[in-house]
């Protein structure tokens, strides 16, 4: 097992789904809860958003075969997503490409924001899942996949510890200092997604990139 694969991996998954920047959303979807409703919302979304990544890890190249889509092309598209959403991370708005208009009112109404919106399409949105399917693919091997499996895991314990002590690191941070961590992980989401898209023009062209 390639410890250094795991810790890319993980890496990967905190820049693209940013736990920390989305703490005020986290916040403000949850600020009618008391605090076990709150605690049991953020328990309820890391749960599903590890589901989700790890059907993703099993299932994505078998979706993949099943469009007839080669890997590098997925690549390119899945950069080219990856890139569009860390742009965003880099202007400081927080989830306004994952999510739209139509999609704040439905949550506005729900008693429960817990798989929607907040683990999908906030969490394990279409650059997460874009992201898992290419690096599943990339190491399709079991034991690969069983060692990204453990990482999800432990991303989804990380995520969720955050969100357990939301209030206290929102109010210790403030909103700028979220707002520097998110443009951060937007910059290094940018470098992730164009490594993506070259490696899928790589396989694609392979005599014109030399």
């Amino acid at each position: 097992m390639d410890l250094t694969l795991y810790v890319k991996f993980f890496l990967g998954l905190v820049a693209i789904i940013n736990p920390v920047g989305l703490l005020p959303v986290f916040v403000s979807l949850t600020s009618h809860q008391t605090p076990f409703e709150r605690d049991q919302t953020g328990k309820v979304a890391n749960f599903a958003v590890v589901v989700i990544l790890l059907v993703t890890i099993f299932a994505g190249q078998h979706i993949l075969n099943m469009f007839s889509i080669s890997l590098s092309a997925f690549r390119i598209a899945g950069g080219s997503l990856i890139a569009i959403i860390a742009m965003s991370m880099l202007q400081g708005k927080l989830g306004e490409v994952k999510r739209n208009k139509e999609e704040d009112r439905e949550a506005s109404g729900m008693e429960s924001v817990a798989v929607v919106p907040l683990a999908l399409p906030l969490m394990a949105g279409p650059g997460a899942i874009s992201s898992v399917i290419v690096s599943a693919a990339e190491n399709d091997n079991f034991i690969n996949h069983i060692g990204m499996s453990i990482t999800v895991v432990l991303f989804g314990l990380t995520s969720y510890i955050l969100f357990r002590s939301a209030p206290m690191i929102y109010k210790l941070l403030g909103k700028t200092g979220i707002n520097v961590i998110t443009r951060l992980m937007g910059l290094l989401m940018l470098s992730i997604g164009i490594e993506v898209i070259a490696a899928g023009f790589k396989g694609l062209f392979p005599n014109l990139l030399q």
